[in-house]
C-alpha cells in the first residue's frame, strides 16, 4: 500500500507469514491453510490507492510468477475503476438527495383553514434523484397557491434546476399573480437555464369564494373528487412544458370547491408504467380515489402503492404508511401526491370566510 507496487512472495517461508498477514492470528490461519505462494497488487484508480488485491495459493503447487503479476495487475486496475465509479456515483447521489431535500418544504405550516399532509419518496437503487417538487405558498387575502413540478432528467443537475424553479415559483406566487401569469414567468426562467424542460401544475385557491383556478404546463391533469360522485380528471388544457419557449398562452380553468371536495395533484411517476398506457393508469387512479376514505392520511399508502408503477429491479417500494388524522368537520378537502420521488400531500380548507 505504501509503495503502490505489486508484492510477490513466490515461495512463502515461515518468517514470511508475519509480513503477509495482518496479525499473529491471521498468520496462524494462513499457515494452517497451507499457503505457499503470495501475491498482492494495489487497487489504483485515478492516481489514488483504494486498497489491495491479495492472492494466495494453497492447492496449486505452482508458485506465482511474473505472468501472474501482469494478469493480477490488469484485474486489479479494472476492479479499482469499478469501485471508484461506484463510490463517485454514491457521493453524487447523496449530494443530490441532500440538495433536493433541503430545497423542499419541511412540514409546511398549514394555511388559514387548510390541513396539509404530504409524502415525498425519492426513487432508489438504479434510479437517480429527480427534480420533482411541491410547495404550499401563502398568498395575500388568505389565499393559497399549490404547486407540483417535475424537472426532466435526474441527478444533481435536475435537483439544482428544481431548486431555482421552486424559488422562482414561490416568489411569484406570493405576489398573488394569476396561475397563467406565474407559469409564463416560469417559462422564461426555465428557458434561461438552457437544456431544461419542466412540467408544472399551479393552483390558486380562495377559501372565501370556494374557488380554485388551475393552469398546467405539460403536466398530468389534476383529479377532482366530490362526495358521493366518482373521481374525474379536471378538464384543463395543458400548455407547453416550461422551458420550451414556444410563447403559447397557458389556459386556465376555474373550479368551485365545496365542503369535502378533493383536488389531487401529482407527477407522472405516480401513474406511468411501461406495460400500460397513460390513459389506463389515469383511469386506475380515478377509480382508486372514488373509494370512500375515513381520513386524509389513510389513503396515502394505498394510493401511492396501488397507482404507482410496479417495482423495477433495484428500486425501492412505497414508503411506510404515515400517521393518520381525523378529518375536520366543515372543511374542504384537497389532496396532492408528488412522486417519482413519490410524495403525497393533502390539504383541507374551511367553508367559512376569511379569518
Amino acid at each position: 500500500m505504501r509503495t503502490a507496487r505489486p508484492v510477490l512472495v513466490a515461495r512463502v517461508r515461515e518468517d514470511d507469514f508475519a509480513r503477509i498477514a495482518r496479525d499473529d492470528r491471521a498468520a496462524a490461519v494462513l499457515r494452517t491453510a497451507g499457503v505457499h505462494s503470495y501475491l498482492a497488487v494495489p487497487l489504483i484508480a485515478r492516481g489514488e490507492v483504494l486498497g489491495a488485491l491479495d492472492l494466495k495459493r494453497t492447492r496449486d503447487r505452482q508458485p506465482f510468477d511474473a505472468d501472474d503479476v501482469v494478469l493480477a495487475t490488469e484485474l486489479a486496475a479494472r476492479a479499482a475503476l469499478c469501485i471508484d465509479n461506484a463510490r463517485w456515483y454514491q457521493r453524487q447521489r447523496h449530494a443530490a438527495l441532500a440538495l433536493q431535500r433541503h430545497l423542499l418544504p419541511h412540514a409546511p405550516a398549514p394555511p388559514s383553514g387548510l390541513e396539509i399532509a404530504y409524502r415525498y419518496q425519492p426513487a432508489a437503487g438504479d434510479g437517480q434523484t429527480g427534480g420533482d417538487w411541491f410547495d404550499v405558498i401563502p398568498v395575500v387575502g388568505d389565499r393559497t397557491a399549490l404547486v407540483v413540478g417535475d424537472v426532466m432528467g435526474s441527478g444533481i443537475n435536475a435537483a439544482a434546476t428544481m431548486g431555482q424553479l421552486r424559488t422562482a415559483a414561490r416568489t411569484l406566487g406570493r405576489l398573488g399573480l394569476d396561475p397563467a401569469t406565474v407559469l409564463d414567468h416560469l417559462d422564461h426562467a426555465a428557458a434561461d437555464l438552457e437544456d431544461t424542460m419542466t412540467t408544472c401544475v399551479y393552483a390558486l385557491y380562495d377559501p372565501a369564494l370556494h374557488s380554485c383556478r388551475i393552469a398546467t404546463a405539460g403536466h398530468p391533469p389534476p383529479v377532482l373528487v366530490r362526495p358521493g360522485r366518482p373521481a374525474e380528471l379536471v378538464d384543463v388544457t395543458a400548455g407547453a412544458p416550461l422551458g420550451v419557449g414556444a410563447g403559447i398562452p397557458f389556459p386556465t380553468v376555474d373550479l368551485r370547491l365545496d365542503v369535502n371536495d378533493e383536488l389531487v395533484l401529482y407527477t407522472d411517476g405516480l401513474v406511468e408504467r411501461r406495460d400500460q398506457d397513460i390513459y389506463t393508469r389515469l383511469e386506475a387512479l380515478t377509480d382508486l380515489l372514488s373509494h370512500p376514505r375515513r381520513s386524509l392520511e389513510e389513503d396515502l399508502r394505498p394510493a401511492v402503492g396501488s397507482a404507482a408503477p410496479r417495482r423495477r429491479p433495484g428500486r425501492r417500494g412505497p414508503a411506510d404508511r404515515p400517521g393518520t388524522s381525523r378529518r375536520p368537520r366543515g372543511v374542504n378537502r384537497r389532496v396532492c401526491w408528488c412522486p417519482w420521488v413519490r410524495s403525497s400531500w393533502r390539504w383541507t380548507g374551511s367553508s367559512g370566510g376569511r379569518t
